[in-house]
């Protein structure tokens, strides 16, 4: 019988660091548990590249880190995306939005995100993505169950500044 490899926290922040080290940032996953969507977030798009860090929710880990890199390509690239556009951002073929998220949600979903700053402020972007009728969750017909994968953390229609 095998066992999956146990990681410390020391290793985890270890693995984090080197990240940041090589890439400029680093993205955490976590995975769907008891009926609760996954979701990713990044860690260090701020210091590194002055933009708010990240987060997806109810996406694959693959596509998740997918958009990031992408995101974290364009801003590296002098051509960060236009954050407050109305239209959304074209990302993997969809028409994301990116909404600040309320800190009071940092608790619950960017814990090492929180570790890492050591009480320093840092913002937060969620990339709020469309489902395949195009419909966004502040839609009225936007599937109950399409709201409850993708919770808003922010204020729909209230992109950043």
């Amino acid at each position: 019988m095998t066992h999956p490899q146990q990681f410390t926290r020391d290793d985890l922040d270890k693995i984090v660091i080197a990240n940041i080290n090589e890439y400029g940032w680093h993205c955490v996953n976590v995975i769907e548990e008891n009926g609760c969507p996954p979701w990713s977030n990044t860690i260090d798009l701020y210091e590194t590249y002055n933009f708010p860090e990240l987060i997806v929710i109810g996406r694959s880990r693959a596509t998740s880190h997918e958009m990031f890199k992408t995101l974290a390509d364009e801003i590296e690239l002098n051509s960060p995306p236009d954050r407050t556009d109305p239209n959304g951002h074209e990302l993997l073929g969809l028409k994301c939005h990116f909404l600040e998220v309320n800190p009071r949600h940092y608790s619950d979903y960017v814990g090492f995100a929180l570790w890492y700053y050591r009480k320093r402020k840092f913002p937060l972007n969620q990339i709020v993505w469309p489902n395949s009728d195009a419909l966004y969750p502040w839609d009225s017909g936007a599937p109950n169950l399409f709201k409850e994968w993708q919770p808003v953390l922010g204020a729909p229609g209230r992109e950043p500044s």
